[in-house]
């Protein structure tokens, strides 16, 4: 993996204004994703993660925009660039995995058709010479029989299959960034396993960056080179994959990896968060996680937690704060008394 950064995103906000207030599904999330590299954005449901990746691409439906921060892809700030420069990065640039194959692909235009377009729109090629991109990309990924299988409709393939398909048309102009909003949801297990094994393949080899989404922390864990967790818009901590899943540091983390069924089959009883993602309009003030937080000490319900360094990851905790260590460390013998 290179060392050369592909997409960074800094202090990023989201803003919605409503007729009750402004709501901003994402707030300050900062990251980086270098050439090669599998970055995995996870949370629960109204976490911020697919709005992230829509900022992304500039895919924010209205009245929703970016009111704070920066986008940079390579060194090309891309957040304030107009709509039609934006539809130039987007299939060149930066390609698209959505999460349902079906509705991804129009089913009125062969597989074939639709790739070639996105080949002829973004590369100078001629039409002879992007049919021939078109069947080696679905050689690629593994479309058998792909100089027949061009010509097919979306209809006639399997729901495993469209999702090559999706990832041959997201790759099809070479693109630096891929972002894959949930890939497999509408798949079953097995076939998972091979699309994200085709995925991580072929953007290791390609040296493509991606920034993967998703809920499932099995995927995660397979696929994935850094995780950032996200929660009510905000970033709680991100790392490398195998530092954040076996040593967790944010309390949100640790529940997050507590209510996840253990690949070793373990019949022990899964642990449940409490309480559900705030709304919106009611994040509170401090920690957004404070609510359902067992560990929470008063800092938490009064000032916004930023990113530290904590062993080998970048959390936003209070717990970790020199100031408040000791306060933390009591409210951790509390907790062990109630619990013995």
């Amino acid at each position: 993996m290179s060392e050369e950064i592909v997409l960074t995103v800094e202090d990023l906000i989201v803003e919605f204004p409503t007729r009750k207030g402004i709501l901003r599904p994402v707030d300050r999330v900062n990251f980086d994703i270098k050439k090669g590299e599998i970055l995995g954005v996870v949370g629960e449901s109204g976490a911020g993660k697919s709005m992230c990746g829509s900022a992304i691409v500039g895919l924010i439906d209205r009245p929703g925009r970016i009111t704070g921060g920066e986008i940079r892809l390579q060194d090309e700030r891309i957040d304030n660039i107009s709509h039609e420069k934006m539809r130039k990065i987007r299939g060149r640039r930066i390609g698209m995995v959505f999460q349902d194959p079906l509705t991804s692909l129009n089913p009125l235009m062969t597989v074939g058709e639709q790739i070639m377009e996105t080949i002829r729109v973004h590369l100078k090629v001629s039409e002879a010479e992007a049919r021939q991109r078109a069947i080696a990309a679905l050689e690629e990924v593994g479309i058998p029989a792909a100089s027949s299988r061009v010509d097919a409709y979306p209809h006639q393939f399997s729901g495993g299959m469209r999702q090559r398909v999706v990832i041959a048309l997201a790759l099809a102009a070479e693109p630096e960034l891929i972002i894959a909003d949930e890939p497999t949801t509408a798949l079953d297990v097995s076939v998972q396993a091979q699309i994200m094994a085709l995925l991580k393949k072929l953007c290791h080899e390609r040296g493509t960056a991606v920034m993967l989404i998703t809920h499932d922390m099995g995927v995660i864990a397979e696929t994935t080179d850094r995780v950032a967790v996200l929660y009510a818009g905000r970033l709680a901590e991100i790392g490398p994959t195998k530092d954040v899943l076996s040593n967790p540091s944010h309390p949100y983390t640790i529940g997050l990896m507590a209510s996840t069924p253990s690949p070793t089959g373990s019949t022990e009883r899964l642990s449940q968060i409490p309480g559900s993602m705030p709304n919106l309009r009611a994040i509170p003030q401090g920690c957004a996680f404070n609510q359902r937080c067992t560990k929470a000490i008063s800092a938490c319900f009064k000032h916004l937690p930023i990113l530290e360094p904590v062993d080998k990851t970048d959390v936003a905790c209070w717990l970790y704060d020199e100031a408040y260590k000791d306060e933390a460390a009591e409210q951790n013998k509390t907790q062990l008394k109630e619990g013995a």
